[in-house]
């Protein structure tokens, strides 16, 4: 929970670098958390409460992700590659689960070297 609330306070950084585990855990709870006001949307016969969070984690997801591409030595622009149709999703999934850059980058230092608050 740690992770989701860390990205949650860096909602629009687009700068630096996000390690593998601090993108991936934010993406789990974020999915739960959307799984569950969906039912709960499903269940009350209004989907406003899924819509709200939807629309309030936009910015923040987006910052994650570009902040992930950062950590492979990628652009922030690579997130568009998910817009090519067949191939454009999975190429994007590996640059996202691949291993991070273990020196300094444009970007920053190595985020697996900093202290993490966990």
């Amino acid at each position: 929970m740690n992770w989701y609330l860390a990205v949650l306070k860096n909602y629009a950084g687009f700068s630096g670098r996000a390690r593998r585990k601090e993108y991936w855990m934010f993406t789990l709870v974020h999915l739960i958390v959307a799984a569950v006001l969906y039912g709960l949307g499903l269940a009350i016969d209004t989907m406003l409460p899924y819509f709200i969070y939807a629309l309030a984690t936009i910015v923040p997801s987006l910052a994650v992700l570009v902040r992930r591409l950062h950590d492979t030595g990628r652009s922030g622009w690579w997130f568009l590659i998910a817009a090519v149709p067949l191939v454009g999703g999975i190429i994007l999934l590996v640059f996202l689960a691949s291993e991070g850059k273990p020196e300094q980058n444009q970007h920053g230092a190595n985020p697996k070297l900093a202290p993490q608050a966990v």
